[in-house]
């Protein structure tokens, strides 16, 4: 098998796109739109859920048992929890993130009135007035409110703007993309997992590359409440790949570069089978890689089983310094990662009693195992 000539230019222009459109948990259709836009110009069918969860078929040389590789579009963001007697709105988060990483933060609360632009602030936020009560606040989404740039003199006008309790609020991503080929941006998880798949995707339809089984490209909705592909999977699918974000940490053994296999999370090992396939794909491929087990995860795997779903699954990741926060990421790893997914979709099948979702013990694979005397 070829080695897959990933192109950057086109995974930028798509992952930039995305990074352009807000869509926090619960606000995703006109990245939904965009992303079907792109799916049409690249010739694939595709269909929706109720909710704008995608999947998109790309047929193989056999039906079954088919695959898919799945990445979240959804984002972190806030949520109005009250009007302040000034005001400003009080914040909820969507998702699990710090209210560290939201103190300063420009952004859009999306009202009935309108789209308002705003700033996220500290309860204290000038040294002028504060001195040093400014350093002492506690870390907190109480802590905080979110300042709008429209004229308001307390909890009346804003109302009567159209602002109220239970708008959605998107956080500006504001974008870098440097010569030395860092993306630094909010929202790379899971933007760059969607742009990713895009890529892959457009190598394989670009250099006529066929999958071994029919392989489903599933975009989905609110990964970051950790509902996911929780309603998305099509009953023949018999193992999953999801896309998303390594965290490049101390203690932790991910990285910028390259391709960090997840070989756990929070809830629970991934597949054996699955993971180690994708080691060896890289390891064959010359693909950069590392193995890495995080504490505090959890994926679209985790919600497609938790729904109920019989499938093997396994988490490829691009690592991220500072993840939730001001997200750092090198484009070389976004391109060994779409090799990767490129390279897994013209894989053989190995466990072929996979095909049926109940069959007897033949076939049925092995693990080693060692005894001693």
């Amino acid at each position: 098998m070829t080695s897959p000539k990933i192109d950057l230019d086109y995974l930028n222009a798509r992952l930039g796109e995305l990074l352009s459109l807000p869509s926090p948990t619960g606000y995703t259709d006109e990245a939904v739109w965009a992303l079907c836009r792109e799916l049409e110009r690249l010739g694939l069918d595709y269909e929706l859920t109720r909710r704008g969860a995608i999947r998109a078929r790309l047929p193989g040389l056999e039906a079954a048992p088919a695959r898919a590789i799945v990445a979240h579009v959804d984002t972190l963001g806030a949520q109005v929890k009250a009007v302040k007697d000034n005001g400003r709105l009080e914040l909820v988060p969507i998702g699990h993130w710090s209210s560290r990483f939201a103190e300063g933060a420009r952004c859009t609360v999306f009202a009935e009135g309108g789209g308002y632009r705003g700033t996220i602030l500290p309860l204290k936020a000038s040294g002028h007035a504060f001195n040093e009560e400014v350093d002492d606040q506690p870390v907190h989404w109480r802590q905080v409110e979110l300042r709008i740039d429209a004229v308001t003199h307390g909890r009346a006008d804003t109302l009567a703007l159209g602002v109220d309790v239970g708008d959605i609020v998107a956080i500006d991503a504001q974008p870098e993309f440097t010569d030395s080929g860092f993306i630094v941006s909010r929202h790379l998880d899971d933007k760059a997992g969607v742009a990713v798949m895009l890529a892959a995707l457009e190598c394989m339809l670009r250099e006529e590359r066929t999958p071994t089984v029919d392989t489903w490209w599933l975009f989905t909705i609110a990964e970051e409440v950790g509902l996911g592909a929780s309603a998305v999977l099509v009953p023949d699918v018999a193992a999953m790949v999801t896309v998303d974000n390594g965290t490049t940490a101390p203690g932790q053994n991910s990285s910028e570069f390259g391709v960090t296999i997840a070989m756990a999370d929070q809830t629970g090992p991934f597949d054996w089978h699955l993971s180690r396939k994708l080691v060896q794909l890289a390891r064959d491929h010359d693909i950069p890689h590392q193995k890495d087990v995080f504490r505090y995860y959890r994926s679209d795997s985790a919600s497609a089983l938790e729904a109920g779903a019989d499938i093997r699954t396994a988490l490829v990741t691009f690592g991220v310094d500072a993840s939730h926060g001001y997200e750092r990421i090198h484009q070389s790893a976004l391109v060994d990662l779409a090799r990767l997914l490129t390279l897994y979709a013209q894989s053989e099948v190995e466990i072929r009693r996979d095909a049926r979702a109940l069959t007897g013990v033949r076939g049925f694979t092995h693990q080693p195992n060692i005894s001693t005397s």
